[in-house]
């Protein structure tokens, strides 16, 4: 066991703040997190950084290499530093997928602000419910927009903005989202996490980077006069102004790390029986009225929308809802009147059977107002005409809803047997798991299928997982889960978290086989052992249905994925979009991730999901729906255009051989700061809980008997090992090793004499070996820098009894290997003294002169960066300059040339306004050249702020050593 000198070297180490560029200073973090260690997700998050004086990163890798674990790497970090106001912007679709992630992954609590809890915090008296130190923040674009007053208010640590393409447009006037987020988060860090920075103009360079830095490039018309053309030059330029903010890894750079697999589509085509396409005709017909009183008018697009969901998904789906319908209306004729608790009386029973309400309603939105009391009642008195009216639709619903009952058989319910049995049948020639997850999206439909696949073959092998997953069986699988994990860190004590957590383990178990899930499983669960999908219903939206197949199709999927789609070959309508998200989305086949780019390329799958809608909507003949379908197709194939390809090639591929070799150096290097961190972490752990717990050394755990702290920790067993999930994960950040870090690091340690032993420890050191039988002098010292950074750097000095000085390497060396005894009355001699602060000192003046060579490049990229925006701002303005003397020199030559009065006339008027737009334009190079000379000032002043401002000097050991 360590004593308590190893210890408190050790404890500096495991709590060290490193400079940005130092691979090191994620070495806590990667151990800790429970993450695969893949190095360009290390390089990432390096880059994102690397200069502290960076105001952000575009991490724009190949879809499928894990850019969220880069996100993750950066806010363990900023969370371990105690940099703790962190906001994460994302869809509104990825928010709970986020959470979970973090979660699981990295053990960072979060919480999600949307208008309801945002509201509740506010009543509670949370002034600014933004500004949480004690969770990481989460929310959709719409809500960081409508409520970007408080996001402006708020002083983050960092902002990660994910699927980051939906700003790209940001530098137009009408992207009102991309607008009031840059204005509300200016000089914040900022992250972008995207696959697709760059889809169809060059200017959406322009918009992200921007984004994050206005100083990168001067402004709109200069980038436009410099690089719309772009050719080689220009593109060299373009290269050399992104490269320090964005960073691009491809997947074939990678192939060596990742494996990746295929997907495998089967379309199973049903024709819907008479009755089934009666109801559909009769439902679709009622769908298409001018007037409808079951529906709000406020929300009918969006009703309509869901109801054609349901239509679509099974006859119990859409019968259930049109009864809801049936119901309002006979309490609108019983009142006679229109109230808003029957609208949100009809939200909630469509709450009840669509998972995803809320969130399509969030998106739906067309004006979204801040809700900040509570709505009265808005009451319609109807007229003798409306009840009329109201009582002819109710008959056509009661007709509908009695036809929808008599329907006792879908025939995309007896398909599904079919497909099931083709699917399994692939996954056995493939090798892999005969498990399988069915997405519907509606409860109803769930339900239904349930029973189908229960009665014909699947008895038992059936899990559900819906919006509330308050089933019988659902309440008994958690039970079981929770008595299962009550030694391990898998329970988390959020009720809807665990029991979703509960409901995965069991279908991963081989009690279940069949995952028959709502919308509520497309985000925030990874499913790699299971490789088929079922898409029972087809959202319209891509985005979402590449959400659903992620579950399965995802980094740590072993096998080809297989994906069922249904295909009704009466409906010519649902023909046409299939062929869409196969064909121009590539949604079912392919390598992992290969439909990325093309969803990147339209601006959100909602408006896609609009467009069809309409289509459903207003099209009433098989023409019409060819004809708007034609449309959409063409503008698409404008949008998936791969001109812009090349162009992103050259400005964000780096196709350098040397990346490959840099990815591998970064692994190494990686794989040894976890390696140490994970040693020194085990040994302060041993000689902390000495006699509080007992250690298993082959296997870095041990079971706690005696909790050392105050708050609540529970005793059992622990391990440091990611892949062990039955017990407590013990990790850097655990509140123990916290506490055992923090107890070392400020233990008063007298001067002592050690003797190490080398010769028993089977370890072959070429550095140390020299030194056997010697000894010496070891000083340890903190100098805690303060500068653009704030660092810890621990220097040694270190030299042998004859003065030779030995190297820092070298005595970290000594002070790690064991030691076999202690003398305490040990001194230290007055020319021992003098030499160890004479090459104290010289450290010290080494240490500080890199420190400030480091802070010099700093500071010199900025200048650089300065003075390319400075050149930028004239260049647009020298242009047009030149121009309009150009026009003038050729207008005098002209108007000597004529001899006409009227001619002279317009010449000499049109001579008058180039003059003052020439004085204008000199003007505005005067005024541009006055600004960036105060802007070069101003920085010149904030950096020199920042630069060493203070350095803190901490003695942490001095010790006489022993080589035996």
């Amino acid at each position: 066991m360590i004593n308590h000198y190893q210890s408190k070297y050790y404890a500096y180490e495991l709590s060290k703040r490193c400079s940005s560029d130092s691979t090191e200073k994620f070495g806590a973090t990667l151990l800790d997190a429970k993450v695969d260690l893949n190095p360009h997700q290390v390089e990432a998050a390096l880059f994102a950084f690397k200069s502290p004086l960076s105001k952000g990163a575009i991490l724009a890798d190949e879809v499928g290499l894990g850019k969220t674990i880069e996100a993750g790497i950066l806010l363990s970090q900023k969370w371990a530093e105690g940099k703790r106001r962190i906001l994460i912007i994302s869809p509104s679709s990825l928010r709970k997928q986020w959470s979970q992630e973090l979660e699981d992954k990295f053990y960072l609590p979060s919480k999600v602000l949307e208008t309801k809890s945002f509201n509740a915090a506010r009543k509670k008296g949370k002034q600014n419910p933004f500004d949480n130190k004690n969770n990481i923040v989460i929310c959709s674009y719409h809500f960081a927009r409508n409520k970007a007053e408080w996001v402006q208010l708020t002083s983050w640590d960092l902002v990660i903005i994910d699927e980051a393409h939906y700003l790209r447009n940001s530098y137009k006037p009408t992207n009102k989202i991309g607008n009031t987020l840059r204005i509300a988060l200016e000089d914040k860090k900022k992250v972008l996490l995207t696959a697709t920075p760059l889809q169809n103009s060059i200017l959406e360079l322009y918009g992200l980077v921007s984004f994050i830095d206005s100083n990168i490039f001067g402004d709109l018309k200069s980038f436009r006069t410099q690089f719309s053309r772009a050719d080689e030059t220009e593109f060299e330029d373009l290269q050399d102004r992104i490269a320090p903010i964005c960073n691009r890894t491809l997947r074939r750079q990678v192939q060596e790390y990742i494996n990746y697999t295929n997907r495998i589509p089967i379309t199973e085509q049903f024709i819907p029986s008479d009755e089934e396409h009666a109801l559909y005709e009769m439902v679709t017909e009622y769908l298409q009225r001018e007037e409808l009183y079951a529906l709000p008018a406020s929300q009918r697009h969006l009703m309509t929308l869901i109801l054609r969901k349901l239509l679509a998904s099974s006859s119990f789906a859409i019968s259930g809802t049109l009864q809801n319908l049936i119901k309002r209306l006979k309490a609108t004729i019983t009142e006679n009147e229109i109230n808003q608790n029957q609208i949100e009386k009809l939200d909630s029973e469509i709450l009840e059977d669509y998972d995803l309400f809320d969130e399509i309603q969030e998106d739906y939105k067309t004006s979204p107002v801040d809700i900040e009391y509570e709505i009265e009642d808005v009451v319609e008195i109807l007229s003798e005409e409306e009840i009329e009216a109201i009582k002819n639709e109710l008959k056509d619903l009661e007709a509908f809803h009695e036809l929808a009952c008599s329907i006792e058989h879908n025939a995309k319910g007896d398909k599904l047997l079919v497909a099931l049995s083709k699917g399994f049948d692939k996954l056995k020639e493939l090798g892999a798991n005969q498990k399988t997850i069915i997405f519907t999206e509606s409860r109803r439909t769930q339900t239904y299928l349930l029973n189908l696949l229960e009665n014909n073959g699947y008895k038992d092998k059936v899990t559900l997982f819906n919006g509330t997953n308050n089933d019988e069986k659902s309440k008994l699988i958690y039970k079981s889960w929770l008595e299962q994990n009550k030694n391990s860190d898998k329970i988390t004590g959020s009720k809807p978290v665990d029991i979703r957590a509960a409901l995965v383990d069991h279908f991963k178990s081989n009690e279940s086989q069949i995952l028959l899930a709502t919308e509520a499983a497309a985000e925030g669960i990874n499913l790699q052992f299971c490789s088929m999908l079922v898409n029972f219903d087809l959202p319209w939206n891509p985005q979402r249905i590449e959400q659903r197949i992620g579950r399965c199709h995802r980094y740590g999927q072993k096998y080809d994925v297989v994906v069922i789609n249904f295909l009704n070959t009466k409906n010519a309508a649902d023909q046409r979009v299939f062929d869409l998200l196969n064909q121009k989305f590539n949604l079912f086949n392919g390598v992992f991730g290969a439909s990325d780019e093309v969803l990147g390329s339209i601006s959100s799958g909602v408006d896609f999901e609009k467009r069809i809608a309409k289509i459903y909507q207003n099209c009433r003949t098989k023409g019409e729906i060819e004809s708007s379908f034609d449309s959409l197709q063409k503008e698409l194939e404008e949008q998936i255009d791969n001109k812009i390809k090349s162009t992103q090639q050259k400005l964000l591929e780096n196709f350098d051989a040397d990346v490959i070799d840099k990815l591998k150096t970064r692994l190494d290097e990686a794989k040894n700061h976890v390696s140490k961190y994970e040693q020194w972490l085990w040994e302060v752990t041993k000689l902390g809980l000495n006699g509080k717990a007992t250690f298993d050394k082959k296997n870095l755990s041990f079971v706690l008997n005696n909790n050392p702290l105050k708050e609540n920790i529970p005793v059992g067993p622990y391990t440091i090992h990611k892949n062990r999930e039955d017990i407590h994960r013990y990790r850097i950040g655990h509140p123990i090793a916290q506490h055992l870090i923090q107890d070392f690091k400020s233990k008063e340690l007298p001067f002592t004499e050690l003797t190490f032993d080398y010769s028993n420890t089977k370890l072959n050191i070429a550095s140390i070996e020299h030194l056997v039988g010697n000894s010496g002098v070891l000083h340890l010292e903190n100098f805690e820098v303060n500068s653009f950074d704030v660092t810890d750097n621990l220097l040694f000095v270190g030299f042998t009894e004859d003065g030779e000085e030995i190297s820092n390497d070298i005595c970290k060396r000594i002070l790690e290997l064991p030691v076999i005894s202690e003398n305490k009355n040990s001194v230290i001699s007055e020319s021992e003294k003098a030499k160890l602060s004479e090459y104290r000192n010289t450290h010290k003046e080494l240490l500080l002169e890199a420190l400030k060579a480091k802070d010099t490049d700093y500071f010199q990229q900025e200048v650089d960066k300065l003075h390319k925006w400075a050149e930028d701002r004239i260049i647009a303005s020298e242009k047009e300059l030149r121009d309009v003397k150009s026009k003038i020199k050729e207008l005098n030559r002209n108007s000597k040339k004529t001899s006409s009065t009227d001619e002279l006339l317009k010449i000499q008027t049109e001579l008058k306004s180039l003059e003052k737009q020439k004085k204008k334009l000199r003007q505005e190079i005067f005024d541009v050249e006055d600004e960036i000379e105060v802007r070069r000032d101003n920085m010149i002043d904030e950096i020199r702020e920042k630069m060493l401002k203070s350095i803190k000097e901490t003695p942490i050991l001095t010790i006489t050593w022993n080589l035996v």
